[in-house]
């Protein structure tokens, strides 16, 4: 490994890392069940009396959004952009929101989901300081 491999791995804070990678994993995730819900899969659970009803088109494409928003924050996170931040902020509340919409028919799910959007959310706050105190990746010939 480089010494300016090392540097961008030391400076970036675990708790950033843990967020980008959450966001990615998360990401994924959704898009899988999207698909479900646009294959009119029988292994969606019954969401009759969530916001969208039974129309499973429209949770495949919230859940696409979702995706999006969360692949999206990972990459900037890990480029150590402040647009990954504030989508990262952005794509926990709308979790959180969807979580408490389906928890009477996913509870598990929807208690997992809140969880890791409240780690993504301790992640990007206890790391505020970091780009700050002028922290972020290595600049070449600095």
């Amino acid at each position: 490994m480089s010494s300016m491999q090392e540097m961008m791995y030391a400076r970036r804070p675990a708790w950033l890392t843990f967020a980008a990678v959450v966001l990615f994993s998360v990401g994924i995730l959704r898009v899988i069940s999207a698909i479900y819900y646009f294959a009119d899969s029988v292994r969606i659970n019954n969401l009759a009396f969530g916001a969208f009803s039974t129309h499973l088109w429209l949770w495949g494409l919230w859940d696409l959004g979702i995706a999006a928003l969360a692949i999206a924050a990972g990459y900037s996170l890990l480029a150590g952009n402040e647009l990954g931040r504030i989508v990262g902020y952005g794509w926990a509340i709308l979790v959180i929101i969807q979580s408490f919409m389906i928890i009477g028919s996913a509870p598990w799910f929807a208690t997992a989901m809140l969880v890791l959007a409240t780690l993504v959310i301790y992640g990007l706050a206890s790391t505020s300081e970091y780009r700050e105190s002028g922290g972020g990746p290595a600049q070449p010939g600095v």
